[in-house]
Parts: C-alpha cells; structure tokens; sequence
C-alpha cells in the first residue's frame, strides 16, 4: 500500500501536536512519528484529497498562538518499513516492560520483551495510549482469563496480556493491514492463546469476555459502549484509551448508562485511559 507522509512542525509543540493527532486520526491517518518539532502523520494514498486538511477544526481554527507548516511526500509501500526504522526506538514501561523492533539489538532487560514489527499499524508503545493502557495491564492484580483487544492494530496488547496470564484472547481490527501484522507479531512472540480477526464490533455480538481493552478514538468508544457492557461479565473490565483528559467527563457520561464504573485513571500529558468496571 502506497502512503502520503505529512511533517507538521506545531509551535508551540504541547499540547497542540497531540491535539492535531487526536483530529487526523478522525480524518483517516492512521500512523504516527513523533518528531522534534511536531509529528510525521501517514495516510492511504487512497484516501488523500487535496481538500483533506480543510476538514480539521483544529487547522482551520487553531489559536492565534499557534503556529504549524507541513511539508507532504509519497512513501511507496517498499519503503516503508525503512521510514519506521529511521526512527522507531526501543520503548521501556514502567520496569516491566520493553518493546522492541526485530532490527534492535541494545535495549534495556526487562520481565517482558515483546518484538513489533510495526510496518503500516499503530501500536509500537510510542504513543502514551498505548503506554498508558500497558500500564494498566501490568498492574492487575490478576489478569483475566478471556481478553478481547478491540482495534488491536499491531497487536502489541494482546500479546501482552498473554504474556501476563490471560488464556485466550482475541485480537480485532478494521484494517486489512493491522489484521495481518498483528498475526505476524503474535507469532513472532510465540504467542500460541490469540486469535485475530478482521473486522469492527459486529463481530463480538454474543461473546464473553472478562477485560474488554479499546484503544480507539472516543468516537467510536461513544458509539461501541453499549455493545462492550453486553459483552462483558459480571464484573468484567473496561480499558479505554485513544483520547484526551477533557473527554473523561463524555465517555463516563456514557458509560454510566450501561452499567459501567469508573475505578482507577492514568493520564500521560493530555492523554487518558479509563478503567472501568461493570456492575
């Protein structure tokens, strides 16, 4: 699949790049490099329009403080597992937890080491969601036994929650390209309890499970609520991340009208994750 590569440079940079990246993941970016001064931002060749950026409130709108430019190129699919390499680092969590690229040969021994090859999804722990929901995973008390990771991208969570105890899990996701990378990764970590599917939360209409994790956009967390509680058991747990602190107050709104609790938060500069649990 062939990408459009855009290098916004925002000033000042928090927390008005995380604000735009939060905006064109609504817009179909999919992929996401933190860079000095602001972020590289990747979208389907097929879904780029001259009139694209016209669509964010944020760039059309943005405080007079301000400041942003882009510079836009074409990333042929042969190149870009080149362009991840270029600045896809080792990410350590907490003590427990290192992620690494397969290219990586010096990073820190942790408990857990989970190998990602990133390719086009995202999920390589770089971005605080992803951080922040691992967090969460590493302080359970006790993992639970059936775990669906909902939007999985690369499959990172998934695979941790293997490696943390849980004995069966299944990992969906809407784009082609995640759905496989994701097989890839789990075998790659010789995961043997995950299952991955393609697709949206259609597909969970009438399973269990005990943790539902969704690290998503809060819109479609809005729209899916309903269907994680009727998917959950009794006292089963909801992780929520891929939004701001500012939208607590919506999504617990929300969740409120099924049943659901809020029990613990973590925040990582703007960013949230939600724990909840039903009752």
């Amino acid at each position: 699949m062939n990408y459009w590569e855009f290098n916004f440079r925002v000033s000042p940079k928090m927390p008005w790049a995380d604000i735009l990246m939060a905006e064109l993941a609504e817009l179909g970016f999919d992929s996401f490099v933190e860079s000095e001064d602001g972020l590289l931002a990747y979208i389907p060749e097929q879904d780029c329009s001259d009139e694209l950026l016209e669509k964010s409130e944020f760039l059309q709108n943005k405080p007079q403080e301000v400041e942003f430019s882009f510079q836009k190129q074409f990333i042929p699919a042969q190149n870009w597992n080149a362009t991840w390499e270029s600045s896809f680092e080792p990410v350590q969590v907490g003590e427990d937890l290192v992620i690494v690229a397969p290219f990586h040969q010096d990073y820190p021994k942790t408990k857990y080491t989970i190998v990602i090859e990133p390719k086009m999804s995202f999920g390589t722990g770089h971005h605080q969601t992803t951080r922040l929901m691992s967090k969460a995973l590493l302080e359970l008390d006790k993992m639970p036994a059936c775990v669906l990771d909902m939007g999985c991208g690369t499959g990172v969570l998934a695979i941790l929650a293997e490696k943390l105890g849980a004995q069966e899990i299944t990992g969906i996701d809407i784009e082609e390209w995640a759905y496989e990378n994701a097989i890839e990764n789990a075998e790659r970590n010789d995961c043997s309890r995950i299952k991955i599917l393609h697709g949206d939360s259609h597909l969970i209409r009438g399973a269990q499970f005990d943790l539902i994790i969704a690290n998503i956009n809060k819109n479609v967390l809005l729209a899916d609520m309903e269907q994680y509680s009727k998917c959950l058991t009794e006292n089963g747990l909801l992780f929520l991340s891929g939004f701001f602190v500012s939208d607590n107050e919506n999504l617990l709104d929300c969740a409120k009208k099924y049943n659901l609790a809020p029990i613990k938060s973590y925040s990582d500069e703007q960013w949230s994750c939600l724990v909840l649990k039903k009752f």
